[in-house]
């Protein structure tokens, strides 16, 4: 796991490498490396997993492959020997290492071969001097890039601070940022909030010979053959579930489980313990709060045995808690668990663990939300489905949230929606189904964008890589198998999950693990007060997006009746303030106009 950074028919200064390096240290701590030539350069910092005294990069072949690699491949043994067969030879056993000989193989198709989570950069020398990109097919690992038409350069990294750290990257917003995250509580595609910015989607491998425009491909899937039988389908999930657990646990540091009290995390933690014994980590908040789930964890560490992390974290440290994360995301995210995140992999880093397994994607895997169900239920009474939805998916309804506008805002977006239109395309218009349509638009856009560059980025900030059970090809292709009935609600999952989970956990109601920031946002209290401080008067006159007397009748409603939505609203704008505090260093645009802010 690493780190990954580089550019193609630029040459910024040595001194601009260097910073782009330091600021991603964190995520790749171990070692360092670049290869540079005139025109090129790329590197990476490592985070050392498999093969520790190996495992140097950038990985090269005569010469003519250079190769920078994030991620875990699984099946590097198997590609290996098939490798050496055609008589290429390794220096050592990291999974990486057979990058560039895969690459010399199969060209920019080397990707189908590979099962596991990456983003790669190929520098390919042995004819026109060629740029290649690539990211798995969930999109566990991003890959940040600019490209600059002009001039023909492509400048790309792990994460977007690290991208800024290079001069010819601006830090402009895209006017309709605040719009797209509130909307859907952070932008979906491959816009990001900086409007030069993209993110390669996932399954994309992106080409750019020198000269040329970037070419952008996205790979299929193969669905296979409808799972119809409740008991076949939860046996095979099962047993997949199980094999993918046992590979991913595969690792020369120590390996931990993230158990939140939930079905997914805790169906992950029980296969586990079939493997080996494990370590399981639980978050909660110091006091009493909503929605604790640490009981139902405890019960899943009993029962898998497991050596049991309780990490509580003070919510008298979550302002400064707050300008970490958002600093370590590099763009807004409204959901609350960032926090929990962040703290988790802190502790999990403290306690010497280097690798930690979650059930983060179940629920997209396999139906799990409510919205699903209301929308295929709307859908089956003849109802509008869309609407309901989308509004689900935001911090505020539609209605509410342009209300908070001012009006010269509020006009420009109603120009440029939130929601990307192909994203559109496919809850509208696409194949199947309204849950068909809903699940593979979740899957596409919003797993990618909200919840996995989450999970990568706040628990590289400490160090730790997290693998991901049911976001590996097998499963995901097993959870596309499903007839509709055997999707709604997790079934499948459950049945999987009999007599390996204490029966408290598979009986109780499903919850989301989040912070309860409606019991936190009121006056009195320190995360109350930060955000009345950042979403003042001035500085939301001075954005020139937010009405200030809207804003303010939100605190007034909270105040006297604590709500889910406008808190949830209140922590989303405060996150989008510190935000623009820390990446638009004092500067507002207001249409065309630059306002300097104290």
């Amino acid at each position: 796991m690493c780190r990954i950074y580089g550019y193609f028919n630029a040459s910024p200064s040595f001194h601009e490498i260097k910073a782009v390096a330091a600021l991603q240290r964190h995520g790749g701590p171990d070692s360092a490396g670049t290869a540079r030539a005139p025109g090129w350069a790329v590197g990476n910092n490592r985070l050392a997993i498999v093969d520790l005294d190996g495992g140097e990069q950038p990985y090269d072949l005569d010469g003519r492959i250079t190769v920078v690699f994030n991620g875990e491949v699984y099946n590097h043994y198997e590609l290996r020997e098939r490798l050496r067969r055609r008589g290429y030879a390794f220096a050592d056993r990291c999974d990486g290492g057979i990058i560039p000989a895969l690459f010399d193989t199969y060209g920019p198709g080397f990707t189908d071969e590979l099962d596991g989570m990456y983003a790669v950069a190929v520098l390919d020398q042995r004819e026109t001097p060629t740029l290649v990109l690539a990211t798995d097919d969930a999109g566990m690992k991003p890959l940040y890039y600019r490209w600059d038409p002009v001039r023909r350069s492509l400048y790309f990294s792990s994460e977007i601070p690290a991208l800024l750290g290079f001069q010819a990257v601006s830090t402009g917003l895209w006017e309709g940022g605040l719009e797209a995250y509130l909307a859907t509580k952070t932008p979906f595609g491959d816009q990001t909030m900086f409007d030069e910015i993209r993110v390669l989607p996932p399954a994309a491998t992106l080409v750019c010979e020198l000269g040329g425009t970037p070419q952008v491909r996205l790979r299929g899937t193969d669905d296979g053959e409808p799972l119809a039988d409740l008991g076949v389908a939860a046996d095979l999930v099962r047993r997949r579930l199980a094999t993918e657990v046992g590979r991913l646990l595969v690792a020369d540091v120590p390996v931990a489980v993230v158990t939140s009290g939930g079905l997914d995390s805790s169906l992950v933690t029980a296969l586990a313990a079939q493997h080996r014994p494990v370590s399981s980590f639980n978050i909660a908040y110091r006091g009493t709060w909503p929605s604790d789930e640490r009981h139902y964890a405890e019960e899943v560490a009993r029962a898998a045995r497991s050596a049991h992390h309780q990490v509580e974290l003070d919510p008298l440290t979550f302002p400064a808690l707050i300008e970490d994360v958002v600093w370590h995301l590099g763009q807004p995210n409204a959901d609350p668990i960032t926090l929990s995140t962040y703290g988790l992999f802190a502790a999990v880093r403290d306690a010497g663990f280097k690798v930690a397994l979650t059930g983060d994607a179940a629920d997209e895997m396999f139906g799990g939300y409510a919205r699903m169900r209301a929308a295929v239920r709307a859908a089956e009474a003849g109802t509008d489905w869309y609407t309901g939805y989308l509004d689900a998916l935001a911090v505020i309804p539609a209605d509410r949230r342009h209300a908070l506008y001012t009006a010269g805002y509020r006009e420009q977006v109603r120009k440029d929606p939130g929601v990307p239109r192909e994203a559109l395309d496919v809850l509208r218009g696409g194949r199947g189904g309204v849950l068909d349509r809903i699940m593979a638009f979740e899957q596409r856009y919003r797993l990618p964008a909200y919840h996995l560059r989450r999970v990568d980025h706040l628990s590289m900030a400490h160090s730790v890589e997290v693998r991901l059970p049911f976001c590996q090809p097998g499963v995901r292709q097993l959870a596309r198998r499903l007839t509709e009935p055997l999707r709604t609600g997790k079934r499948v999952l459950y049945a999987a999950a009999e007599g390996l989970l204490p029966r408290s956990v598979l009986d109780r109601p499903k919850q989301p693990f989040t912070l309860p920031i409606t019991a936190m946002l009121r006056p009195g209290w320190p995360l109350w007060d930060y955000a009345r401080d950042m979403l003042a008067t001035c500085r939301l006159v001075a954005g020139g997006r937010l009405d200030p007397t809207a804003v303010n009748d939100l605190f007034a409603a909270q105040a006297q009746r604590p709500d889910d939505t406008a808190a949830l609203t209140i922590w989303a704008l405060l996150v989008h303030e510190v935000w623009l505090e820390q990446f638009q260093w004092g500067r507002r645009r207001i249409g065309d106009t630059a306002v300097v802010t104290a």
